[in-house]
């Protein structure tokens, strides 16, 4: 999986975007951190009394919290790296964002379906769900009836997709009760996959690592 790390200078009223990496794929957001770790990163320009503080200068748990809010399952986000979002942990020292983050595929099919994954590498698959979480994705043409219960979830969904998909260039999953059971009697379901796209040197090194 490829991995970016971004580095956000802050400026007033200055907004930075986290772009995804290519069409269909969504943000993830891995870490991030508001507050200063080193002398040099946006160090351009500023006295040195504002690049003295490099330990406990950071905001960790809120900015993580804050830039998954904002980015998470979108193909694009803009934050403000400021003391006025993420707060002030370090009074005088001039500050930066670092957001860890990957880009994503994210792919819905309806029950009834079959979910069509393709990949110019080898797939692997991070996260699989057969059910239902909100009223809105495959509901065109469904009675209000088929679609209130939206905690519904499969337990075996993330194995059954794995086990079908991991290391293969393409793979087709029916959304069905037949290979997922029913999770929830009565309510329209639908599957919900996130992949990556990787080389098979990437793929072997997750699955063997030194």
């Amino acid at each position: 999986m490829l991995r970016h790390w971004l580095k956000i200078c802050t400026r007033k009223h200055s907004y930075s975007l986290i772009p995804s990496s290519g069409e269909g794929q969504v943000l993830v957001i891995h870490g991030a951190d508001y507050g200063r770790h080193d002398k040099t990163t946006c160090s351009d320009g500023r006295a040195a009394s504002q690049l003295q503080v490099v330990q406990l200068c950071q905001m960790s748990a809120d900015s993580l919290f804050i830039c998954i809010h904002s980015c998470n399952g979108k193909n694009s986000c803009t934050i403000s790296a400021t003391s006025s979002v993420f707060g002030n942990p370090c009074f005088g020292t001039y500050k930066y964002l670092e957001v860890d983050y990957t880009c994503q595929f994210q792919s819905a099919t309806c029950e009834g379906s079959q979910a069509n994954l393709q990949c110019g590498w080898v797939l692997v698959i991070h996260g699989a769900d057969y059910g239902r979480h909100d009223k809105t994705t495959c509901s065109a043409g469904r009675p209000a009836s088929q679609l209130q219960v939206v905690q519904c979830s499969s337990p075996t969904s993330n194995d059954v997709v794995a086990k079908s998909c991991n290391g293969k260039n393409s793979c087709t999953v029916s959304a069905s009760n037949s290979v997922f059971g029913d999770p929830c009697f009565g309510t329209y379901k639908y599957l919900e996959v996130v992949y990556t796209c990787q080389s098979r040197v990437q793929s072997s090194l997750r699955d063997h690592p030194h």
